[in-house]
């Protein structure tokens, strides 16, 4: 039993008091975890590109002071009554999703949408009694999609820990949170590519550079990044890609320049932009009678587009996913599996390394364009 089980804990965490402000490094009191729930001491966090969407308050209702943070690696401080899966001492990854394991999504093989622990972005407290677990001087700072990773210490509904390999190393394995497994699997749980095939990626950020790294680890030959920025084709290379295409450099749309390149359209596509015309693309650039298009990136709520149906009836698939189809708690130790074995390579994602209290430079990294993931060590 940990020495500090049942206490308040008083820690550093990064509070955002306000809307596109920088991150201050504050102290926090962290109540321990109520039932069903657990108390992590994070020892690694990164910064993903949802944390400051939702910082800059873009679209959608503020909610602040607030502790962002969602991508991380650490330990098991303490549990609330009724865990069973987790104790004191084990490694565990946050999720922004979760998995009950009592829902009919739950124990579906197909579905990875737990009823109970979907991400919510408006939601600021816990599930079970509407209170958050952080305060300042007796006043609540709001949690983020059920983790707050940019604390010290953290409390989640335990269905939103996955237990994992306590000999992986969590500055790296932290990324598979968030971003590194929402394209991996998109491409090799969801696309599904077979060797020797094609695979266009649209949108060569860290979502995309992921989905990438799936269509090489499933042994795709032809790889076509497809991005507005050309800069970003050199660095997409050593994630399998060895074919670029800028729309901007074409007279015509690009689903038509793909479809001329891979003699009618690729095998499979994977789009990780969120963009409408991205989406139109890459439905439009799959080869007819097997061609698989999967969409990752989200849209703005409003958006819409239509196709014409003999697009399905010359049986072209289109696919959405979630979180690359992974159940947090069931799936994600076997991915870290696959990175202790050698076969998923993650050290390639991680950019930048910065200490906690210098958080802040991770929003410029990422702002400016620099970085695919920022590493923030929570120990100085």
């Amino acid at each position: 039993m940990s020495t500090t089980a049942g206490q308040v804990i008083k820690c550093r965490a990064a509070v955002s008091w306000e809307a596109g402000k920088p991150l201050v490094i504050e102290e926090v009191e962290v109540a321990p975890p109520q039932a069903g729930e657990v108390r992590l001491k994070i020892l690694y966090t990164s910064l993903c590109h949802t944390d400051v969407y939702f910082w800059e308050a873009k679209g959608q209702t503020p909610l602040f002071p607030r502790i962002f943070g969602h991508e991380a690696g650490g330990i098991v401080e303490s549990v609330g009554e009724g865990v069973t899966h987790l104790k004191p001492g084990d490694h565990a990854l946050p999720v922004f999703t979760g998995e009950c394991g009592e829902c009919p999504h739950c124990k579906s093989e197909e579905s990875n949408m737990c009823d109970l622990l979907r991400i919510n972005t408006d939601r600021g407290v816990m599930i079970s009694d509407n209170q958050s677990r952080f305060s300042i001087k007796g006043k609540p700072i709001y949690h983020f999609v059920g983790t707050s990773t940019f604390s010290e210490y953290t409390v989640l509904h335990a269905g939103c820990a996955a237990k994992i390999n306590p000999a992986a190393p969590l500055d790296k394995v932290c990324i598979l949170s968030c971003g590194i497994c929402t394209g991996f699997g998109a491409t090799v749980n969801v696309a599904k590519p077979k060797p020797g095939s094609s695979v266009a990626i649209f949108g060569l950020g860290a979502v995309g550079l992921a989905a990438a790294e799936g269509a090489r680890v499933s042994g795709a030959s032809r790889i076509i990044g497809v991005d507005l920025v050309s800069s970003r084709f050199e660095g997409a290379k050593k994630f399998g890609v060895n074919e670029f295409v800028n729309p901007k450099d074409h007279d015509k749309p690009v689903q038509e320049v793909i479809a001329e390149m891979a003699n009618g359209g690729v095998d499979r596509a994977v789009e990780c932009t969120g963009s409408i015309q991205a989406m139109i693309s890459a439905f439009g650039c799959v080869h007819d009678g097997w061609g698989v298009a999967v969409l990752v990136g989200v849209p703005s709520k409003d958006d819409a587009f239509k196709t014409h149906p003999v697009n399905f009836l010359n049986e072209r698939t289109l696919k959405g996913t979630f979180y690359g189809n992974y159940k947090p708690r069931t799936d994600l130790p076997n991915v870290v599996e696959m990175y202790m074995r050698g076969e998923l390579e993650l050290e390639k994602f991680i950019t930048h390394t910065v200490s906690f209290s210098e958080i802040n430079k991770a929003f410029d990294y990422m702002l400016k364009g620099e970085s695919i993931r920022c590493i923030i060590r929570m120990e100085e």
